[in-house]
């Protein structure tokens, strides 16, 4: 049976649910994110696009860009309650959903040609979702995961596109090499110094080259420039929580240790939470006392994976839940309400040096392990 993959991306998310909530800023260019000059760009729309500015851009510099700009902080609960009704919507209707991110979706519809012609079926589903949502909603259809992530990007904004079974090399060939999925800054760079600028170039050249300038990833890079990619659409299930607990040896009241205890585990666990594209809502800390007694106080939290955000509250709870002065036998915590999100930080509270130093120590223990990394008062 020949596949049939459908991948659907909210234009501008944040920004057309801002919209939804105040018709002004329809048609201005606006900015989501931290309002100090030191903050960073979480989304931006496509009429300040124009000017240069782009995500994750620092704050102050898009300011420079484009000073007309409208800034808006932005609200993630908000964003979190329509990415949730869409994935009801595409969960109801799709026979297999993946959900990417917090506002992209892959779905497996092999087979339903036969029953409703494949594209005329998403046709009218990203009409309901705009019907029921009223947001923007682009999709790609082609028989891969990755064809139909660059047809969406090529059929932005708001519009729809399918690449027929056969035409996958053809319609990558023109293409600038960066349209490939998982060509970041530093490949593209190393891909233009050999002269490679479009996608026909590498299609031309044996796959062994790719792989011998690339290692691994050239041999993947080359799969998917020819259209190559049988990857499947993995059912979306949503985790509820993680957590963490330390039982210590002896009983304790020593801050310091109470205290580097913490930081260290809402910085693994925070470290998962980026490392699996979650972010959190709630925040717990669990106390047990020598004489066996539990307590436990949560706070709910702007949605973040960001542990300098975290960390920060998880301490405020432990001075509001440690009252009775008690030697203390267990600590822990707990992250729930967690919802996907393509932010690896906190772009509406961070700087954009914390954002820098967040990147990197997660470069750092993604490649040699999340020991080889940690906070001198972890040690």
């Amino acid at each position: 049976m020949e596949r049939q993959i459908v991948h659907l991306d909210l234009d501008t998310f944040f920004v057309s649910v801002e919209r939804l909530i105040n018709s002004k800023l329809i048609g201005k260019p606006v900015l989501i994110g931290g309002t100090s000059d030191r903050a960073v760009v979480a989304s931006c729309s496509y009429e300040a696009r124009q000017y240069g500015v782009h995500s994750a851009m620092p704050m102050r510099l898009a300011r420079q860009l484009c000073p007309d700009a409208i800034i808006v902080r932005g609200d993630y609960d908000q964003y979190s309650k329509y990415s949730k009704t869409i994935t009801d919507i595409l969960t109801e209707a799709a026979p297999t959903i993946e959900k990417a991110s917090i506002d992209e979706f892959y779905l497996d519809i092999s087979g339903l040609d036969r029953y409703f012609g494949c594209l005329k079926w998403t046709k009218e589903l990203r009409q309901k979702v705009i019907k029921e949502t009223g947001l923007p909603i682009s999709f790609g259809l082609s028989e891969n995961k990755t064809v139909s992530k660059v047809a969406t990007g090529e059929a932005k904004p708001n519009g729809e596109l399918d690449i027929p079974i056969g035409n996958e090399k053809h319609f990558l060939a023109p293409l600038s090499i960066k349209k490939i999925p998982m060509v970041g800054d530093k490949t593209y760079k190393q891909l233009r110094a050999m002269g490679l600028d479009k996608i026909r170039v590498i299609q031309e050249m044996p796959a062994e080259l790719m792989e011998q300038v690339l290692g691994e990833n050239g041999r993947t890079i080359w799969n998917k420039a020819n259209g190559i990619d049988r990857s499947p659409v993995i059912p979306y299930t949503e985790q509820k929580s993680i957590s963490a607990e330390r039982t210590f040896e002896r009983d304790t009241t020593d801050m310091l240790l109470l205290r580097k205890e913490l930081i260290t585990m809402v910085d693994n666990l925070s470290f998962d939470l980026r490392k699996k594209e979650k972010l959190t809502g709630c925040i717990a800390i669990k106390i047990r006392y020598s004489n066996f007694d539990t307590h436990v106080k949560q706070a709910r939290i702007p949605y973040t994976s960001s542990e300098i955000t975290i960390v920060q509250k998880i301490l405020e709870l432990f001075q509001q839940l440690y009252s009775r002065r008690m030697m203390i036998r267990l600590i822990g915590i707990k992250f729930s309400d967690l919802i996907s999100g393509g932010m690896q930080i906190d772009l509406f509270n961070d700087s954009i040096e914390q954002v820098n130093l967040s990147r990197a120590l997660d470069s750092i223990k993604n490649r040699f392990g999340s020991s080889m990394v940690m906070k001198a008062i972890s040690l």
